[in-house]
């Protein structure tokens, strides 16, 4: 990675920590609620860039511009919402269980080669 594209990294990220900071304060706690949550279930794209979570920062600007309330547009099972914004997303659980499927057939397929 390049230091240019480090610093281009912060500079959109600054920006848009500052889109978050301008929206209202029930916005502001569910999204750091949400982006604490995607961060621990952990879908692989979410450090490419701010895609998803930038994309939730246009629908909570967008909720907030109508006058919703941040639950109308997540509804009140907030982990089922980011859920199913990740759902077709890789996770490192994901990628967790291959690694531990594929261990798990090595040494199966070891053992019996043995006792051949």
């Amino acid at each position: 990675m390049r230091i240019q594209d480090i610093i281009q990294g912060k500079k959109e990220w600054r920006a848009h920590v500052a889109r978050v900071k301008a929206l209202p304060q029930d916005y502001q706690i569910v999204y750091k609620e949400m982006q604490k949550y995607l961060f621990k279930v952990g879908p692989v794209d979410l450090t490419d860039g701010t895609g998803l979570l930038s994309g939730i920062v246009d629908l909570f600007e967008e909720g907030a511009a109508s006058g919703k309330g941040v639950l109308e547009v997540t509804g009140s099972d907030v982990a089922a919402f980011c859920d199913e914004l990740i759902k077709d997303s890789k996770t490192y659980a994901d990628i967790y269980q291959e690694s531990v499927n594929q261990k798990v057939s090595a040494a199966i397929k070891k053992a019996t080669d043995k006792t051949k």
